[in-house]
């Protein structure tokens, strides 16, 4: 029997055993490895045997812990009695590592450093490279004193040498020190820095003992340096992992474009009479109802990406079976929120995420007047109604992924609630910022309501991103007509246009 949860995670099958005393076991991700193992849902109870089977806890007692791990979130979710496993969520992925169940994205890379070269004794002069090695964009405030850093550099040049040729040897080195080419205390009696009759620096006769802590001291700072430097990853296998990563992202946010979208919506939900297919990416909608519901069957054959309002069971009660294709549920991603002073609960609505995101005052069409036009047959009616809700739905998923979240707002409320269905790899306005940003290119963008579906780039205009100076990795996006900052939550559509393109 094939697994098909394994399948689309690249793993081969789990056993509990394997697994129940891994450190990351608990309750929760044994559901999930139940769930792995068995490659389709389960029931609570099933799992409690199963539980038992593998001599985690008596049935009695799992069911009790299974029921208190909150089972039903992603990237689990529960239709009827029944737990499932959505194996395309990162949720997913990420158990699987976590539990030893595939093994990094990234391979360990293996870099050899050279040993370093004994540095030489006391008796030997110093150098310039040991010098700048040690003191390296240094603050030389502490126990390094002017005498000791004078001294350091007129041994490492082994010469008298000119206060301005001092001070600029130390700016390579570090711009934290206290030298000035008219330092007063040098050429009394008893100072280890002698001023030669031409203006230079030099050691002061009897000065070898002085030498010989300096040449300690800096040979001493070399080997902790190096000693902190073995134990940091080596920079090379920082960066060569970070372009790993960078082509991983581009393949993967590259066969996301690809994949072939579609919003399904109808009525009656639980078993529906009609139902409509809006295909995202041609921005195309089809119609079916009664007999015709057996073509929506085979036209949501041909897409990667299904999307609806409870989808899995609008899915089931349209007779098909989306096997191993992803699935994203549009509807609100928490239930209620806390409101106000009191803590009033207030529940969340669809409808009330369109609006908030899209600013569409009616989304839905009432469903009194739907079930009328479905019982007398008026079929041209209830699919205009029903594309029209599928409209709504699409709205609020392309701001959705644009942003990662969907924003709730009502009364003095307005917040952002993060979606699950936006991979990390999507083209979100802040990938898409920060791309103008680097790039010097326009940000074209739809603010305010959502585009009409004929014009989905109607009213767009142009901005700059420009770079926030209080912080490094924020931005601001700057409308180039009238100037005026944009709220990013505002924006409905925004894709990047090069200057030359842009006009």
């Amino acid at each position: 029997m094939t697994n098909r949860y394994c399948e689309v995670l690249g793993i081969e099958p789990p056993r509990i055993e394997g697994v129940k005393d891994h450190r990351e076991a608990n309750t929760f991700s044994l559901l999930i490895v139940a769930l792995l193992e068995a490659g389709g849902p389960l029931t609570l109870e099933q799992v409690a045997e199963r539980f038992e089977r593998a001599g985690i806890a008596p049935a009695d007692q799992a069911i009790r812990s299974l029921k208190r791990c909150r089972p039903g979130r992603p990237p689990v979710y529960r239709e009827g009695e029944l737990y499932a496993l959505d194996p395309h969520a990162s949720e997913t992925d990420l158990w699987a590592f976590r539990l030893g169940l595939r093994p990094p994205r990234a391979p360990r890379i293996e870099v050899v450093r050279p040993a370093p070269a004994p540095l030489p004794g006391p008796d030997q002069p110093l150098t310039p490279a040991e010098l700048e090695e040690a003191w390296g964009d240094e603050s030389l405030f502490g126990k390094w004193s002017v005498r000791r850093v004078v001294v350091a550099v007129l041994d490492a040049h082994g010469r008298p040498m000119q206060p301005g040729e001092v001070v600029s040897f130390l700016e390579t080195c570090t711009r934290w020190h206290r030298v000035r080419a008219d330092h007063p205390d040098f050429g009394r009696r008893g100072s280890p820095v002698e001023v030669l009759p031409d203006g230079r620096w030099a050691v002061a006769p009897g000065g070898d003992a002085l030498v010989r802590t300096v040449r300690g001291m800096v040979r001493e700072r070399i080997e902790q340096k190096r000693r902190w430097a073995s134990l940091q990853p080596d920079p090379g296998v920082i960066r060569a992992q970070i372009r790993a990563a960078e082509r991983r992202q581009a393949a993967q946010a590259a066969e996301l474009a690809a994949l072939r979208r579609a919003i399904v919506h109808g009525f009656p939900p639980e078993r529906p009479g009609a139902a409509v297919v809006l295909d995202v990416n041609r921005r195309e909608i089809q119609g079916f109802a009664g007999e015709d519901l057996a073509d929506a069957r085979k036209a949501l054959e041909g897409y990667d990406l299904i999307a609806g309002l409870r989808v899995r069971a609008f899915l089931a009660g349209l007779g098909f079976d989306p096997g191993i294709r992803r699935l994203a549920e549009l509807g609100p991603p928490k239930k209620t929120t806390r409101t106000g002073r009191r803590g009033r609960t207030l529940k969340i609505t669809t409808e009330m995420l369109i609006q908030g995101s899209c600013g569409i005052r009616r989304p839905f069409g009432d469903a009194a007047t739907l079930r009328g036009y479905l019982v007398s047959g008026e079929r041209t009616r209830l699919l205009q109604r029903l594309e029209a809700d599928a409209k709504s739905l699409f709205a609020l998923y392309e701001y959705g992924r644009l942003h990662g979240a969907v924003r709730l707002r009502w009364r003095g409320l307005d917040e952002m609630i993060p979606v699950p269905w936006v991979d990390r790899c999507e083209p979100t306005i802040h990938r898409l910022a920060r791309q103008a940003l680097e790039s010097g290119d326009l940000l074209e963008v739809v603010v305010g309501k959502a585009p009409p579906w004929e014009a989905p780039w109607a009213g767009a205009r142009l901005c700059r991103v420009l770079e926030d100076p209080e912080d490094r990795f924020g931005y601001w996006i700057v409308d180039q007509e009238s100037r005026f900052l944009l709220d990013e939550w505002d924006i409905q559509r925004a894709r990047v246009r090069a200057v030359a393109e842009a006009g």
